[in-house]
């Protein structure tokens, strides 16, 4: 877990997945930001909100090295306990996270501390970089409690465009995985 002494600091939440539209709290200021030193990667097994342990998906996953385009999201002092609860109960279901506190860039050059989620590489449910065919075919067969798969990625991508940022990796992931839809309405099958 994170250091208290440190979090009782932190004002900002760093989002580089469903918590770019989908926060789930309260927040008084929204800005673009970059975080140095992890990428944003389709790294994780999910058995929970986007597959189940028959047919897992893929959800996003800051992994070490490079740099992210995400979302600062402030909140209010008074509501800390509460965010960094509600964060916590959602993105730590059985998923290979770690908290963590981490220095984000906002849009206008301002570092600020920002509470958000690493991979952790040591758990079961890291999938690691499986390559693009094997990642696409799992977000094609897969769907959870919060939907399909490939609606994440589409919703991901769908947020970084809305700020002016193309992740390409994720745009060549998409493409894969539109071409797995083709066949599918082809009659091909999942």
């Amino acid at each position: 877990m994170v250091d208290a002494a440190a979090l009782s600091t932190v004002e900002w939440v760093f989002a580089y997945g469903s918590l770019m539209w989908n926060p789930g709290f309260a927040y008084t200021d929204r800005q673009p930001a970059m975080l140095d030193g992890f990428h944003r990667a389709f790294c994780i097994y999910s058995h929970h909100y986007r597959g189940t342990p028959a047919k897992p998906g893929l959800v996003l996953g800051l992994d070490k090295g490079g740099s992210c385009r995400g979302i600062a999201l402030r909140f209010a002092p008074d509501t800390r306990d509460a965010v960094v609860a509600y964060l916590n109960e959602r993105e730590l279901i059985g998923y290979a996270y770690r908290p963590a506190i981490v220095t984000a860039t906002l849009e206008a050059g301002q570092p600020v501390a920002a509470y958000t989620f690493v991979t952790d590489p040591t758990h079961p449910q890291y999938a690691g970089d499986l390559g693009p065919a094997r990642s696409a075919a799992l977000i094609m067969a897969a769907s959870g409690q919060s939907g399909l798969n490939r609606d994440y990625l589409i919703n991901t991508l769908s947020q970084l465009e809305l700020m002016g940022f193309r992740d390409d990796a994720l745009h060549a992931l998409l493409a894969r995985v539109q071409h797995l839809t083709g066949l599918l309405d082809q009659g091909g099958g999942i």
